[in-house]
């Protein structure tokens, strides 16, 4: 079926301004997506899983201007021992990176595998993000796989002692990344990703990652903090037999922000965990789109996320379980909130679920509201001033997101930035 003309167009348009690097041995995979993006097209108004958010500044050949921020303030996580991986307008800085030496786990840029016949990324790039393709096309994740000029394949096969931080420095205000990252975590592995900073302009990032039988993976994302950048992020996440996911996103500013989530949970007893929380002040536009599939038995997911949103921000949740056929003692829990400071803010949901086993335990919900005028009295009646008050009750709502990191020290260090934005604008 031939595409709609003006879809094809933005996408021939989007396609002239790139060029796909040298391949080496994820060169099918690269062909495969360019295929596919290609036969889909590029997202646009109509498609039902963008119809709340305009993808038109994602997909135009040139990433629109973004102002950059001054570093003003620490690096987030900068008082935790880490492994730092820097990338510039999405290109790797050797110059500002640590060795990429660490026990327990083996660190390649993608630019090194493309360069080689034979790597074990091979088996996954573009992998996991095929499967992500289907109930639902995503053809953003399709065009970083074709055309991704830079990331990291971090093979974990041990117990790291220090977390690996992805920082991603925004240094051009017209600077139009695109980074893919490939993760792999062997059984009885365990590891902490975390990601930190604006990255670009525009940011196009695709993360695959694969966790075998009782492997685990934390991982903490910071997002921010040029208000002008936009930014469209899929993580295609599959995990084994008594595997572990968790996954915390923070987001605070940011004019345009799509932040995607495929989880299959294909081994028994598998646990995904996946929370977010977002703050967002005036030309604010963040959505979450989550789609979790149970495939095994006895497994668990999670979806917690909340927004803050004032001064005619927006926030969208899409989040759905799958439960599959003989798919029984699934735990499935979602629940996507927002909290409005105004009444020029909106928010968008639409929670899903789909079941095809008769022993499961899914529920979701889905709020929107104002403070609690009771206990915004209750505070001012101690003698709290108005805005203080307003703070901790805000900080109170986050919480429940929050609590999904386990790490307490990186849990601390978001609640200091979250205090910090508030205190801002107060």
């Amino acid at each position: 079926m031939a595409l709609p003309e003006v879809k094809q167009t933005a996408t021939e348009a989007r396609l002239s301004a790139l060029t796909m690097p040298d391949a080496g041995c994820t060169r099918a995979a690269r062909e495969d997506a360019l295929a596919r993006v290609l036969e889909t097209g590029l997202p646009g108004r109509r498609d039902e899983y963008w119809k709340y958010t305009q993808p038109d500044t994602l997909v135009s050949p040139d990433a629109p201007p973004a102002a950059v921020f001054a570093d003003d303030e620490p690096l987030m996580f900068s008082g935790l021992d880490r492994l730092n991986i820097v990338f510039v307008d999405g290109e790797f800085s050797a110059e500002e990176s640590d060795d990429l030496t660490l026990e327990g786990v083996t660190i390649d840029r993608l630019e090194d595998i493309c360069c080689k016949d034979i790597h074990w990324a091979k088996d996954l790039y573009g992998v996991l993000e095929t499967r992500g393709q289907s109930p639902v096309q995503r053809p953003l994740a399709a065009l970083n796989t074709a055309f991704a000029s830079d990331g990291v394949a971090i093979h974990v096969t041990g117990k790291p002692s220090k977390p690996i931080n992805l920082i991603y420095r925004h240094a051009s205000p017209t600077s139009d990344a695109i980074l893919h990252h490939v993760i792999r975590v062997e059984s009885g592995a365990e590891a902490t990703i975390l990601e930190t900073g604006p990255a670009a302009s525009r940011f196009n990032k695709c993360m695959e990652i694969d966790i075998a039988d009782k492997g685990t993976l934390h991982h903490v994302r910071a997002q921010g903090r040029d208000h002008e950048r936009r930014a469209a992020t899929h993580m295609f996440t599959r995990l084994g037999t008594e595997s572990v996911y968790k996954s915390f996103t923070l987001t605070v500013n940011g004019v345009l922000t799509r932040n995607e989530q495929v989880v299959e949970l294909t081994g028994d007893d598998a646990v995904a965990h996946v929370a977010g929380a977002c703050v967002g002040d005036g030309d604010f536009h963040h959505d979450d789109t989550v789609f979790i599939t149970h495939d095994a038995v006895n497994c668990e997911s999670r979806q917690v996320f909340k927004k803050v949103l004032r001064n005619g921000a927006t926030g969208v949740f899409q989040g759905k379980i799958l439960v599959k056929e003989g798919a029984q003692k699934t735990d499935g829990y979602q629940i996507s909130q927002s909290l409005l400071l105004d009444d020029d803010s909106q928010f968008l949901a639409k929670p899903e679920l789909e079941i095809y086993a008769d022993d499961v335990a899914c529920s979701h919900g889905s709020t929107s509201g104002a403070i609690d005028e009771t206990a915004l009295f209750y505070l001012r009646s101690r003698g709290v001033p108005v805005k203080d008050a307003t703070n901790m009750l805000t900080l109170a709502f986050l919480a429940e997101a929050v609590d999904e990191i386990e790490d307490s020290a990186l849990a601390e260090e978001i609640v200091s930035r979250l205090e910090g934005w508030l205190a801002r604008r107060s």
